[in-house]
């Protein structure tokens, strides 16, 4: 490991340091310690002559770290090593293999360090990048796309609509309205509390009757108190309306006098596939809000639940004309109203 230099560049994005780094040096892995405010020395990193882009932590021996679960990566190198440049530290690298993903790479790194800058202890630092580093295995395991499809942006936009409508409410801190949108968890349904769930469906008005269900459990409201469906139709078009770009941007201006929530709302992002490199994708589909309905799942509302299958069936897909289930709308506010209720029961 070569010698450690400081740098200042007018971007405060890794990707920046990364470019400045690419080329001028011998063999091996350059490091450079990054200007930010945390408890860990954090450092951009380079490796010549395959000009592959890492990023790495340094902090005390005592803080045991175990980076075993991670030596199978494909896209992503872990290593653990002594810190020559600072006697009695380990260092932590995490290096790409390839130089594809690199734009999406310098994002998770990007929030990586935002999040490290608000914890208070190395410890704690130490463990948010050990929680971060699981997660970019699971993002890695599956592969990085290169942006959402149009069906994925429609789906995030209605889940945005939905999580909106909850922080208006106002009652529940930001960062416990965030713990219960866990559709970019790839949970059963969207959102979660302890005895209720809200299923998104987002539709577009060439076929605004038809909403389609994953699964035979989406809509089984069996262990829950209460179930609902929140029906959101939209009208899509290229100049008239919101992007999925701005509807990210309204919510982030909410979060930010809460940097604990912000920055767990940007993680839900990048779990569901959004990277803030990749936006430029979403600048030309907007959406416009036509109608939305909530029904509350039970009794003979249409659908299939795992008592109604026979052994052996799995995986289901199914779709409901949701024009035929006026007899099962609720309000908004009943929806709210029970929400908030059992928060403070």
């Amino acid at each position: 490991m070569k010698a450690t230099t400081m740098i200042m560049l007018n971007s405060n994005s890794i990707l920046s340091f990364w470019n400045s780094m690419s080329d001028g040096y011998s063999d091996g892995i350059t490091k450079r310690l990054l200007p930010v405010n945390a408890p860990l020395k954090i450092f951009s990193t380079y490796k010549y002559p395959e000009n592959l882009c890492g990023i790495a932590f340094s902090f005390i021996q005592s803080i045991n770290v175990s980076v075993d679960s991670f030596k199978q990566m494909k896209e992503l190198s872990v290593q653990l090593l002594l810190d020559n440049s600072f006697e009695g530290n380990k260092l932590l690298i995490i290096q790409l293999k390839t130089i594809k993903n690199k734009d999406v790479f310098a994002c998770l790194c990007d929030n990586l360090i935002e999040a490290i800058q608000k914890v208070k202890t190395d410890k704690l630092a130490v463990k948010e990048v050990i929680n971060r580093l699981d997660k970019w295995k699971t993002l890695f395991e599956v592969g990085v796309s290169k942006g959402l499809t149009i069906a994925e942006q429609q789906g995030l936009y209605g889940e945005l609509v939905f999580l909106h409508k909850l922080l208006k409410q106002q009652t529940l801190s930001l960062v416990e309205v965030l713990k219960t949108w866990v559709g970019p968890d790839k949970a059963m349904r969207d959102f979660q509390g302890n005895v209720w769930g809200v299923e998104v469906k987002t539709n577009s008005t060439d076929n605004a009757s038809q909403i389609v269900i994953n699964g035979k459990r989406q809509l089984d409201e069996t262990l829950l108190n209460r179930l609902y469906l929140y029906v959101l139709s939209l009208e899509v078009s290229k100049m008239n309306g919101q992007t999925l770009n701005q509807k990210i941007d309204e919510l982030r201006n909410l979060f930010f006098s809460d940097r604990i929530a912000l920055n767990d709302f940007n993680m839900k992002l990048i779990e569901a596939g959004y990277y803030d490199c990749q936006s430029h994708f979403y600048d030309d589909r907007c959406y416009k809000q036509r109608t939305e309905k909530i029904y509350i799942i039970q009794g003979h509302f249409p659908r299939i639940i795992e008592q109604d299958l026979k052994p052996g069936i799995n995986d289901i897909s199914y779709s409901i004309n949701i024009s035929s289930c006026d007899d099962y709308l609720v309000s908004d506010k009943e929806l709210f109203s029970y929400i908030i209720e059992v928060y403070h029961e």
